[in-house]
């Protein structure tokens, strides 16, 4: 039993979210996203990765889906270019603090009202609620590129999301999404592999949920609602894998390492169904 793994998950697991928002918002224990962390930088590698693919941003709407609570990267997107940003985010509100560092930069897009900051309709659309239940309603009207980092491996529903995301996004939008497939608590990056569903769901899954999917299941979900899928593998972790092996559950293993000891993986979904 693993228990400088175990404990640590234990006490993450029955974290009231309350506590965990405020760890988040300032770094301490549990790591903010990209968008969070560094905005420029997340914005720098969708668009390296969009420019290797031949696609532009220039006057598209753009969903930044699960964008953790800060505008920046919508507003960066906005100076890049884009002609509209949508910000989705269910469980994350706007951090009031970081957003009202926003305004010297980027007060064109945003304004301030009371102790909060509030986005400029006319560049910036706001979603708090359940993107299943908004694209089922028709209350948006469809994108040109969805974006995402280090979201999808939290969903709850991969195949529901997907389909939704894919009902948003125009006929001839692109979807681009940074996925981490390790645990994380990073230090063991395939130890949530080892446990049954049922243990994982009751005592060990953080409250920010991770959803264990492995690369096969998001290629599957992926190609059953767009008609043009790439995945690209952007890291593996051989060592940790083949030492975690033996204590994997088979149902996460294919037998093929540089598919089960993939980390981290970029997909790119076009033409939705």
């Amino acid at each position: 039993m693993n228990l400088p793994y175990i404990l640590p998950r234990l006490a993450r697991r029955f974290m009231p979210a309350a506590a965990v928002r405020f760890l988040l918002r300032r770094g301490l224990i549990i790591r903010p996203g990209l968008e969070t962390r560094s905005p420029r930088d997340a914005l720098a590698r969708y668009l390296r990765a969009l420019n290797d693919a031949g696609i532009s941003i220039r006057g598209r709407r753009v969903m930044v889906f699960g964008y953790g609570g800060s505008f920046a990267v919508g507003c960066a997107f906005l100076e890049a270019g884009a002609s509209h940003a949508v910000l989705v985010d269910r469980f994350t509100p706007p951090d009031d603090a970081r957003n009202r560092a926003l305004l010297s930069e980027y007060g064109m897009y945003l304004t301030p009202e009371g102790d909060a900051v509030r986005p400029r309709t006319a560049y910036l659309t706001l979603i708090d609620g359940d993107i299943r239940q908004i694209a089922a309603e028709g209350r948006l009207a469809p994108v040109d590129l969805v974006v995402s980092s280090s979201v999808y491996e939290h969903l709850d529903d991969v195949e529901g999301v997907t389909h939704a995301l894919a009902a948003l996004t125009a006929s001839d939008g692109v979807q681009l999404h940074f996925i981490d497939l390790r645990d994380h608590f990073f230090k063991y990056p395939f130890e949530m592999l080892t446990f049954s569903d049922a243990v994982w769901r009751r005592y060990l899954n953080p409250t920010s949920n991770l959803n264990r999917c492995r690369l096969p299941e998001y290629r599957r979900v992926f190609e059953a609602h767009f008609q043009d899928v790439e995945i690209a593998v952007l890291a593996h972790d051989l060592e940790n894998f083949q030492a975690a092996q033996h204590r994997i559950r088979p149902e996460f293993l294919t037998g093929d390492p540089k598919v089960d000891a993939a980390t981290q993986i970029r997909v790119r979904a076009a033409r939705p169904h």
